[in-house]
């Protein structure tokens, strides 16, 4: 069974010149524990698709399936698929709440999951992704960038998810911090087996990071990348 199916996806947004298709009629599959890279230059479609995937984009045709259950256009992700898709953000800092100390920011899903150890399980959390236990006491704005982004795994990481898409994880960082996410990231992965599904413009974070990828342009698939190919990028 395919962690993630996607047939014929389409996205069409409503402009002032006409009807533009942000994603037109792409297909691809991602194998269970598999690294998969979406990559193309800005605007080509490939977080466009990534948010269709997640359930933040619901205006979307064609057929996507996640670990056999299909979504639905029109409907939000609902169930246990909601706990098996989490998303990381480009941007660190927008996606957590700024008056929110990070032990909150990590404690309502527990809590709302009706977890009994909220405190125990936000400082494995934070642990799990290099930090110290202190972090939680801290606002966003007090962390670096790299610390934000690992807050922001560590969210996503909460309720175990199957399947973690990742947006551009590290564009927003500085260079030097970049290779320490992208271990965390891969260390993750081998440690859980769970399912990356990467967006990225950046040919050497692809080449990093994933087992296959496709190629994005003006909303089209152009080309699909074995490791082979990816190792040459």
């Amino acid at each position: 069974m395919s962690a993630l199916s996607i047939e014929n996806l389409s996205i069409v947004f409503n402009g002032k010149a006409g009807n533009f298709a942000a994603v037109d009629d792409i297909s691809f599959d991602v194998a269970e524990g598999e690294t998969f890279g979406l990559i193309g230059p800005s605007g080509c479609g490939k977080t466009t698709a990534l948010r269709a995937v997640a359930g933040l984009n619901l205006d979307w045709s064609g057929a996507i399936t996640a670990f056999g259950a299909p979504l639905q256009p029109g409907r939000k992700i609902t169930g246990s698929l909601r706990r098996d898709i989490q998303m990381v953000f480009q941007d660190p800092y927008s996606s957590l709440h700024p008056r929110h100390r990070v032990g909150r920011i990590l404690g309502e899903p527990l809590s709302l999951a009706g977890s009994a150890k909220v405190g125990e399980e936000v400082a494995s959390a934070l642990d799990r992704v290099g930090l110290n236990a202190d972090i939680a006491g801290r606002y966003p704005h007090q962390l670096s960038g790299g610390q934000r982004q690992r807050v922001a795994i560590a969210r996503a990481l909460l309720l175990k998810p199957r399947l973690l898409l990742l947006d551009e994880p590290t564009s927003a960082l500085d260079v030097s911090v970049q290779a320490g996410i992208l271990n965390l990231l891969n260390d993750l992965k081998r440690d859980t087996g769970m399912t990356l599904v990467l967006v990225s413009h950046d040919p050497g974070v692809v080449a990093h990071m994933c087992d296959r990828a496709v190629e994005m342009g003006k909303g089209k698939i152009r080309r699909t990348l074995s490791r082979a190919d990816l190792e040459v990028l």
